[in-house]
């Protein structure tokens, strides 16, 4: 299967790519994660880096666009709103939610320098400026003040953040009381009952997490999420599996 990720590459940036997959020695922080992947997203329109949600969708496009939605629809996001959208990539889904939902404004923030100013560019091509503020920051040192926001969104990036508790942390600060943190994440699986099936589970989120630079400190299943976000102040918290919808239709799309 080709790899379309390597298609628009000069052959010096395709050698560090190779290198940072391959060599299991090589790693690297998230902002330089995302640097070498530049905007070569396997997406055919937008320059979406998630996996997508794929219930109803027939290619990646449109599965990255449902995610977005997904996660756009549980926060309630409406007319009005406030929103801090962290590890934001490309700005896609800022510009879907600008566009449909309509939220009042959105704050950005991102600690890769190069995806910021092409997210940029892009919401000022959309017409957008006034509605959507990208920045270059991080989502463990939030630069807003206290009880701002309505909603807080992240999407598909919280595992990266050293640490997701600290984030809850900053989310919980600056949402306004009644607002709302929703999140699209990657965690481990809950243990298996085999010793073999055990082995294979660590060491199969060893090599996720050494590949994108997933702190061993956010390395905990669900029960654990709950609880962290419970010690933070939130309540009504619901947490569901939504890798049904992911990881094998994408799979079978790729192939």
């Amino acid at each position: 299967m080709p790899d379309p990720v390597l298609s628009s590459r000069p052959l010096h940036e395709s050698l560090r790519y190779l290198n940072w997959l391959y060599n299991p020695f090589q790693g690297l922080d998230a902002a330089s994660v995302y640097d070498l992947l530049s905007t070569n997203s396997p997406t055919a329109k937008g320059l979406y880096l998630n996996l997508g949600y794929w219930r109803d969708a027939k290619d990646l496009d449109a599965a990255s666009d449902a995610l977005a939605m997904l996660v756009g629809e549980r926060a309630g996001m409406k007319p009005g709103d406030h929103v801090l959208d962290v590890g934001f990539g490309f700005g896609d889904q800022d510009i879907l939610w600008a566009q449909t939902l309509q939220p009042a404004h959105i704050v950005g923030l991102n600690i890769t320098a190069s995806q910021v100013a092409v997210a940029r560019q892009r919401v000022t091509e959309s017409g957008l400026d006034d509605r959507i503020d990208l920045r270059h920051g991080s989502a463990t040192d939030v630069p807003l003040e206290a009880n701002s926001v309505d909603k807080v969104i992240a999407l598909e990036c919280a595992f990266h953040f050293h640490t997701r508790e600290q984030f809850f942390r900053e989310a919980w600060r600056v949402l306004r009381p009644g607002g709302r943190l929703v999140t699209a994440d990657i965690i481990p699986m809950p243990a298996t009952s085999t010793s073999g099936d055990r082995l294979k589970q660590r060491l199969s989120w060893g090599l996720v997490a050494g590949k994108f630079a997933i702190p061993p400190e956010n390395a905990y299943t669900r029960p654990t999420y709950h609880s962290k976000l419970a010690m933070t102040g939130f309540g009504e918290i619901h947490i569901e599996s939504i890798r049904e919808q992911v990881y094998a239709p994408m799979h079978q799309f790729l192939i």
